[in-house]
């Protein structure tokens, strides 16, 4: 059953881009939103990162965490992170654990063509680690607003 809002999320969320752990407990007293993303470098998910660095500091204020998650390496993310100047950590999900975990890994369909890819979902994750908020519909280019509407 995958993760939905009510539920507590998993302490150990994975490795980032330089193989640091990342776990819940290390946010304590924050809020997280936990975005997933299909791929490094491509224009749509380049204008989400960019749309969360652009809002950090006010997400900051707000009391949120931004951590990324996709299939990518983590040598992928640090070039990513790099190109882009991002702020936050991203999680290198390269085995689909964590979004397998959270029903992001699923059934997509493009051109006709059938594949397993991320879907495009956002968690809001209170100060004790439980999900408060799923936002299924992410605007890509105006992501870091869309968060702090939902306050």
């Amino acid at each position: 059953m995958a993760i939905q809002t009510g539920d507590k999320v998993p302490d150990l969320l994975g490795l980032d881009q330089d193989g640091k752990e990342v776990k819940v407990s290390d946010y304590k007293g924050r809020k997280i939103a936990l975005y997933f993303y299909p791929k490094d470098n491509t224009s749509g998910c380049t204008a989400e990162a960019c749309s969360l660095r652009d809002g950090y500091d006010e997400l900051k204020k707000a009391g949120y965490e931004i951590i990324g998650v996709s299939k990518d390496s983590a040598k992928s993310h640090q070039t990513f992170i790099e190109k882009q100047n991002l702020p936050f950590r991203l999680i290198a999900d390269t085995d689909t654990t964590l979004q397998q975990q959270f029903g992001v890994w699923a059934e997509k369909k493009m051109y006709g063509r059938t594949y397993m890819g991320t879907l495009r979902y956002t968690f809001l994750i209170d100060e004790n680690g439980v999900v408060e908020k799923v936002i299924e519909k992410v605007d890509t280019k105006n992501h870091a607003q869309q968060i702090l509407n939902e306050k």
